[in-house]
């Protein structure tokens, strides 16, 4: 009887390992195993190795537990009847019941889940063996799974799972949480990474009517006036009307001309120092716009809408800008549109992205509608709102400061956490 006894405490430990296993391998953190393999460590290669056939895995996992506790019930069940008669029987299930569940399961896990990536770099050797041994029985119980799931029209890869990983990953990135102003930053950047594929050129571009653009026709010596004074590198040039853009011009092109002219402009031909234009449809997508870019070799693009209008231009470092934030130089504007003011609230030109906003003072104001901030009253209000207006919406309060003709140019937000209740 003791080696009976003995037996059952041997099972009870292997299923205790078989339970902490499955959860070490299954909870083990991926970007420490993958960045740990990178390193050069062996047991993090078979770690990633065996979770890549995960059927396989939880299979050989699952056969062994099952197996070692059933033996288990079974050799404690003949002891009991031998002891207490046909009674034994309820005395076996209840005893075994307990100690499989505290033993072999919750312990073991309990550990385990506290000590995943450790644990599976422990387990993952031994397992390997048990899985290799065990492979012919469970491609076969997969076999029939997968038969099962077939005739009940399901399907075991799960379709939408690269939506689940993104949101997974985004999970993790709250997850770093902070108040402190860079640990903010990072979050808003690692967001921004994720949302490049889901944002179209036209919610970040800039707007034709806040562009700087010049008539090709107007005298060289005009024109390098023109560009010395403007704050951009590169400029549009249209001719006729602003809808008709024949190139674009880089400052440094034009003074590299004008070296070359000896300070005669009017011997410069501005159609040979432009380049061409290079239009895209505002429905691009941030990220394939950004590999555009790189794969082009450019900084520039003009976009335009399904008539072929003239939009607005979008560059590479607006892209940047939706990852890191704000990136201003010595020409930039320190103006950026936004002004905190001293009851909470915040004075903000109309022409204002939303996903700046959001990005900069972690609102979630909705920007699927519009791109701006004027904008989203406009489609809210469903009407052009007078100076003095006051509306509410998605828990915040819009008072229309400023307006040029039919174009809100001024609004005052008030957060809803600064909202103050009016009898």
């Amino acid at each position: 009887m003791l080696e009976i006894i003995g037996a059952i405490a041997f099972l009870l430990v292997l299923s205790a390992f078989f339970s902490g296993s499955e959860t070490a391998l299954t909870a083990a953190s991926r970007p420490v195993m993958h960045h740990l393999q990178q390193s050069g460590s062996a047991r993090a290669r078979l770690v990633n190795r065996l979770r890549d056939d995960n059927e396989r895995l939880i299979g050989a996992i699952l056969l062994g537990n099952n197996l070692v506790n059933i033996f288990a019930s079974a050799l404690a069940t003949s002891i009991l009847i031998e002891v207490f008669g046909e009674a034994g029987v309820v005395y076996a299930t209840i005893g075994m019941t307990l100690l499989i569940l505290v033993f072999a399961e919750v312990m073991p896990k309990t550990y385990a889940i506290n000590t995943a990536d450790k644990s599976a770099l422990a387990v993952a050797p031994i397992i390997n063996v048990i899985v290799s041994i065990l492979s012919p029985f469970t491609s076969s119980v997969n076999a029939v799974v997968s038969g099962g799931l077939n005739l009940f029209g399901l399907n075991k890869h799960d379709p939408n799972i690269d939506f689940f990983r993104e949101t997974e990953l985004r999970g993790a990135i709250e997850l770093h949480d902070g108040k402190e102003a860079v640990v903010k930053h990072e979050r808003a950047m690692l967001h921004s990474v994720l949302d490049l594929d889901d944002v179209q050129v036209a919610k970040i571009m800039r707007h034709r009517r806040n562009i700087t653009a010049l008539d090709v026709d107007m005298s060289p010596s005009e024109l390098v006036t023109q560009v010395v004074d403007s704050p951009y590198t590169r400029i549009p040039l249209w001719r006729g009307n602003i809808d008709n853009i024949v190139g674009i011009l880089h400052a440094k092109a034009l003074l590299r001309r004008v070296t070359e002219a000896d300070g005669e402009f009017n011997t410069i031909d501005i159609t040979e120092v432009m380049s061409a234009p290079w239009f895209i449809p505002e429905q691009t997508q941030l990220l394939d716009q950004l590999h555009a870019f790189r794969e082009r070799r450019e900084h520039f693009a003009l976009v335009i809408d399904e008539y072929g209008s003239f939009l607005g231009i979008v560059t590479l470092e607006d892209i940047l800008e939706e990852i890191v934030g704000e990136i201003d130089d010595e020409h930039d504007d320190e103006f950026s549109g936004v002004k905190s003011e001293t009851e909470g609230t915040y004075l903000i030109d109309g022409q204002v992205t939303i996903r700046d906003i959001n990005r900069e003072l972690e609102w979630n104001l909705p920007d699927e509608e519009a791109a701006t901030v004027a904008g989203l009253v406009l489609h809210e209000a469903r009407r052009i709102p007078d100076v003095g207006q006051r509306f509410m919406f998605h828990g915040f309060r819009f008072d229309i400061v400023e307006r040029q003709r039919h174009q809100i140019t001024k609004i005052r937000v008030t957060p809803p956490k600064n909202e103050v209740s009016e009898d």
